[in-house]
């Protein structure tokens, strides 16, 4: 890791020590300029969108697509950056301390780990061995000379477990393991979440993107969130635009998305020359 690498990692870590920050959700190195262009003080990848820029679905992206697109976001901008691990590629600490190490090696600022196991039948692993894998991912982090944020996720709400007496019990044993900030995404109500800032005194990430489940910045600070991502739902809206568009074009024949877009000159004014 460089000067400057260490540098943002530090400015990411304090970002979390007051107040509540936006981490915007990038999913190229193109919309990670723009996003920092628009102001926003650190920038995050989404396994989900960028899956889909590869034409896959969330979750079928490996370890070395994942590290390298982080490699190359990072390298795109000059904010903190912080990736989406998924659940580190493989079920064990080893493959969670060698995923968070080959994220820090990129010059990433922080990531996540999540205890989603990927199996239908039993989907977040036993809240034993999930802490495990986040005791071996923040002694990962730990062994750094350079700051990286551990973020622990607990996916209960967005599994099919909606049970917060469980998710709270999980944050708890992850802050216990070491990480840094506490993520459970798909919490329903204000009042949930409330109550898991309340439950643990490491800063709370609260993802923005559900129908429903999304709050003001305002309330989510009153609340007690300290971090807001936005998953993959800046990813989303530009696909919506893009199928209204080329619906319009493919059925009706006509380019007026055109008067609404944005001219070359201003998307490029985001850019800059390598």
């Amino acid at each position: 890791m460089n000067a400057d690498s260490a540098s943002r990692a530090a400015r990411f870590r304090q970002l979390h020590a007051s107040g509540t920050f936006v981490i915007a959700n990038a999913w190229d190195a193109g919309s990670a300029r723009i996003l920092e262009g628009l102001g926003f003080c650190a920038i995050a990848t989404s396994s989900g969108a960028h899956a889909n820029t590869l034409g896959r679905h969330d979750g079928r992206v490996r370890r070395d697509e994942a590290i390298a697109h982080g490699r190359a976001i990072v390298r795109a901008v000059g904010v903190p950056v912080s990736a989406d691990l998924e659940k580190g590629f493989g079920d064990s600490p080893e493959d969670a301390a060698l995923t968070v190490r080959e994220a820090a090696e990129a010059g990433l600022a922080g990531g996540s780990i999540e205890d989603g196991s990927g199996d239908a039948a039993k989907p977040v692993f036993d809240i034993v061995h999930a802490a495990e894998r986040i005791a071996a991912a923040a002694e990962a982090a730990r062994s750094r000379t350079q700051p990286f944020v551990l973020t622990a996720r607990a996916e209960n709400f967005i599994a099919g477990r909606p049970d917060l007496d469980d998710t709270i019990l999980r944050l708890q044993a992850f802050e216990r393991a070491g990480a840094e900030v506490l993520f459970a995404p798909g919490l329903p109500t204000l009042e949930a979440v409330r109550t898991v800032c309340a439950s643990v005194s490491r800063p709370v990430n609260f993802m923005v993107g559900i129908r429903g489940k999304s709050f003001t910045l305002a309330e989510l600070a009153a609340a007690g969130v300290r971090r807001v991502s936005l998953a993959a739902s800046l990813y989303r809206a530009a696909t919506t635009a893009l199928i209204a568009a080329a619906r319009e074009v493919r059925e009706n024949g006509t380019f007026g998305y055109l008067e609404a877009s944005l001219p070359s000159a201003e998307v490029a004014r985001f850019l800059r020359e390598e």
